[in-house]
């Protein structure tokens, strides 16, 4: 939900949001980045989940309250890749999430933006890429499910990478 709250079969969970990590997610049409941070707040036990969330949570707080946004991003989109790589040679399958920007059919690493640049900005769940053996040319795309705990995760690992200062920022 907008405000943070995670509702199970209509019903709006009340305590003890672990239970439900495992689950799929869907997100509602007006789901932005400052939902997921509300969705914290709200569940604070979530907060126990990743070392980073303190000094985002206090990031978050010192953010303006609305208008949050920039104008070259018109969604956030959290995805999943697997990447078979290593052949020839020892081959192997990674598999990682990613949180990135969109404007039209483009997309853009968010890293070189500040939080209160993006806070305002809807969330969307994208596809699953597979990428064969690096061919970055032949790029399948499939439908795919998100549980909760990948996008709670997900998203603060992305944005454990914003790091520069607000008067150091880059922009594009």
């Amino acid at each position: 939900m907008p405000n943070g709250s995670i509702v199970h079969k209509s019903n709006t969970v009340e305590t003890n949001p672990l239970m439900f990590l495992s689950f799929m997610i869907e997100l509602e049409e007006e789901y932005t980045l400052r939902s997921y941070f509300r969705m914290l707040e709200t569940y604070s036990l979530l907060l126990d989940l990743n070392e980073f969330f303190p000094t985002y949570m206090d990031h978050y707080n010192s953010c303006p309250k609305n208008i949050c946004i920039i104008d070259n991003i018109d969604h956030l989109e959290i995805n999943k890749t697997i990447e078979m790589v290593g052949i020839p040679g020892n081959p192997r399958l990674e598999m990682y999430i990613s949180f990135i920007g969109v404007q039209g059919k483009e997309t853009c690493e968010i890293k070189s933006y500040q939080l209160e640049d993006l806070l305002d900005i809807t969330v969307k769940l994208g596809k699953l890429k597979h990428i064969v053996f690096g061919d970055r040319v032949d790029i399948f795309e499939f439908e795919s499910v998100y549980t909760l705990f990948e996008f709670i995760d997900g998203i603060v690992w992305e944005l454990s990478f914003h790091g520069a200062p607000k008067h150091c920022a880059i922009r594009r």
